[in-house]
Formats: C-alpha cells, sequence, structure tokens
C-alpha cells in the first residue's frame, strides 16, 4: 500500500534498520533496508530473457549468482540450472552489523565430485555438507526472443511445479 502524496510504500522490512549512526544499516535519506526480496530480471541485447528467483535469506544472492553461472557459462537448461546441488556460504557479514572473523563456512549440497570437496579443504575452506533446507528455492520463466515461447522451471527441493498452456 502507498499513502498517496507520500511516495513510500507501507511495509514491514523497515524493521531491519537500525538507529546507530554509522552503522551499516542505519536509517538515512535515500537509503532502503536490507532484505531478502530479491526477485531478478534479466535482458539480452536489451529484450527480456529471464525472469528468475531463489528465495532463502541471505543464500539468495548466493543462489541468484549460481543459478546465472549455471545458465550462461554452463550450459544448462532452466530446470537443470535450479535442480544442480548448490553452495551456501555461511558466517559471511551482514548489513545488520555481523562481522564475519573465521572465513565463514562453505556449505555443499549433495552432489559435489569428492576432488572438488577435497581441493576446497586443501586451499584453506572450512568445508560442510548439510542436507537441503537451506540452499533457497526456485522458480524462473525465461523466453527464447527467436520462437517467443517462454519455458519455466520450479524448484526440485520445494514444493511447486512450472506449467503452461
Amino acid at each position: 500500500m502507498t499513502p498517496d502524496g507520500l511516495g513510500f510504500v507501507l511495509h514491514d522490512r523497515g524493521e531491519a534498520f537500525v538507529l546507530e549512526e554509522g552503522h551499516p544499516n542505519s536509517f538515512a535519506p535515500g537509503k532502503r533496508p536490507f532484505h531478502t526480496i530479491i526477485p531478478a530480471f534479466v535482458t539480452r541485447d536489451g529484450k527480456p530473457w529471464l525472469s528468475f528467483g531463489v528465495m532463502g535469506g541471505d543464500m539468495q544472492p548466493q543462489g541468484h549468482v549460481q543459478i546465472l553461472m549455471n545458465l550462461i557459462d554452463f550450459g544448462m537448461g532452466l530446470q537443470e540450472a535450479g535442480d544442480a546441488p548448490r553452495i551456501y556460504h555461511s558466517g559471511s557479514s551482514e548489513p545488520t552489523g555481523e562481522v564475519m572473523t573465521t572465513g565463514g563456512v562453505v556449505n555443499l549440497e549433495p552432489g559435489f565430485p569428492e576432488t572438488a570437496v577435497r581441493d576446497l579443504v586443501r586451499r584453506g575452506h572450512k568445508v560442510s555438507r548439510t542436507t537441503p533446507g537451506s540452499f533457497g528455492g526456485y522458480q524462473a520463466i525465461r523466453v527464447d526472443p527467436a520462437s517467443r515461447v517462454y519455458s519455466g522451471a520450479s524448484e526440485s527441493r520445494k514444493d511447486g511445479h512450472a506449467a503452461g498452456y
């Protein structure tokens, strides 16, 4: 809801602001509160290509990048990109004030090659193999600009499905 003539939307995400001056997430003119609603829209050659999102708190930006890498760098299909195993780095610095001091943990979903896991550990990363659930939830719609055919995908880790007619 937007109050007439006031220029802002009523929501409950402002609670994430901090009133301490100098804090990274302090309340100030022109700032938006840190929140976890980050749907994405991607264009190619200036035309719509992909609308998608990965929900899940601080997993969202990490998941967004992994989906884009899967689609663009690894040439995966829309559903395949969402079904691929994900990485979730926990223990990072947060806009709410927590500061990373230990390097955090690289949490790996099942499906990564053992050689990759050993290489991460050899490079000094703390690696954990967690169970699915903390790796976000994904939905996407993509359009082929040449054929104007839309395709959809939905997270295999959660309830949902992609449907069209």
